[in-house]
């Protein structure tokens, strides 16, 4: 296939300035790059063609020569050929250096200073943060409880003290990448750094490994600690214990344990916000003619509650400071309402039934009621 002149390459005339190059050269650069274009071989010559011409046109001498005698007068000049790219290494920055969010994008991060990024030869790293689901009653998560919580969390092998080797061996130097941490490859221009695979990024390799460890310097451990549980703790909720996660790498930071708490819904009581609510069966001449009863609250006490008279089925009662203690203040607490239903015996004594119905006369019911409006449902 025949070579492409370079100014129709670049996609600019014979007379562009330096900067007109640039420009577009920096644009096919972007477009055709091979990082891009994996496996595309159409866009890794392009890319290849682009560089090329950039090369010879960004160099004056050669630009020159090139001009007054085409692909012969830069020939032995260092430049008309595919991996000849010393000017374009040298305007790397200055092509470059403000398109580092672009490349970022699809080289994993900025190109301005990846040349200039070394490991340090001993990744030291923080510690996984745990997780463990904690499933508590009703009335620990409104009172408040301690409980004990086992698992399994990384720790310090106590056999090497976390170096990974054996006992009377150490680390060495990784042959791959002589300490970096990192291996690079060039694509043109670019120089793309990735974790070393041999140390997998940690610039040394262990001959002897650790029996206990294998040599990653931590082993699972399973521990035992307890738990807090504040009063008027709602499902969903985390706690946060600081330090009890995984142990760091090379004596890196300790991750946190993050404890999510679950509340088990109660037989009779329902809770919203700091407040609760159950409901109460009455009777239909307590509900008529008023009463007093006990009624259970959360600590499992009997506390009075009056009934007024003529009370209708629905109704709800206020007791309040019954209901849950506020989280960041235990002296507060919400209110317990009491939703009453009025039970209708489904068996009457003969005498129960004549009195029902001398009642009904006395009060004259009425045999056509009209529907109740929808607002005094609510």
């Amino acid at each position: 296939m025949a070579k492409r002149d370079y100014y129709e390459v670049l996609g600019v005339p014979k007379g562009a300035s330096k900067d007109d190059i640039k420009k577009a050269y920096r644009k096919l650069a972007i477009k055709y790059h091979p990082d891009r274009n994996p496996d595309d071989t159409k866009a890794e010559e392009l890319f290849k063609e682009a560089s090329e011409a950039y090369e010879v046109l960004s160099d004056e001498k050669k630009r020159q020569a090139y001009d007054q005698f085409g692909f012969a007068g830069v020939e032995g000049m260092g430049g008309g050929g595919p991996q000849d790219f010393s000017s374009v290494f040298r305007d790397f920055e200055d092509i470059f250096g403000d398109f580092g969010d672009i490349f970022g994008s699809f080289f994993g991060g900025s190109t301005a200073g990846r040349g200039r990024q070394r490991a340090s030869g001993r990744s030291v790293q923080r510690g996984a943060d745990l997780r463990y689901n904690l499933d508590i009653s009703f009335q620990d998560a409104v009172f408040g409880t301690k409980i004990e919580v086992s698992y399994d969390r990384r720790v310090i092998c106590p056999s090497c003290g976390g170096n990974g080797a054996e006992t009377g061996s150490g680390k060495k130097v990784c042959p791959t990448c002589g300490g970096s941490g990192q291996v690079r490859r060039s694509s043109g221009f670019f120089s793309i750094a990735s974790p070393c695979p041999t140390c997998n990024g940690e610039g040394y390799v262990i001959d002897n490994p650790c029996t206990m460890c294998h040599g990653s310097g931590l082993i699972s451990k399973r521990q035992k600690i307890k738990v807090t549980i504040p009063p008027g703790i709602e499902s969903g909720k985390r706690i946060n214990i600081p330090g009890q996660g995984d142990a760091g790498p090379n004596g890196g930071p300790t991750g946190d344990l993050y404890v999510y708490v679950r509340v088990k819904p109660h037989d009779y009581f329902e809770r919203h916000g700091n407040d609760i609510y159950c409901m109460i069966p009455v009777t239909f001449t307590q509900a008529a003619l008023g009463a007093e009863i006990m009624v259970p609250n959360l600590e499992g006490k009997k506390v009075k509650v009056k009934i007024p008279t003529g009370t209708q089925n629905g109704k709800v009662l206020r007791l309040k400071n019954e209901g849950v203690p506020h989280l960041h203040n235990n002296n507060r607490r919400g209110d317990l309402y009491i939703k009453i239903r009025v039970d209708v015996p489904k068996h009457l004594s003969s005498r129960s039934k004549e009195l029902l119905k001398e009642l009904s006369t006395l009060e004259g019911e009425n045999t056509s009621p009209a529907p109740v409006p929808i607002s005094e449902l609510q």
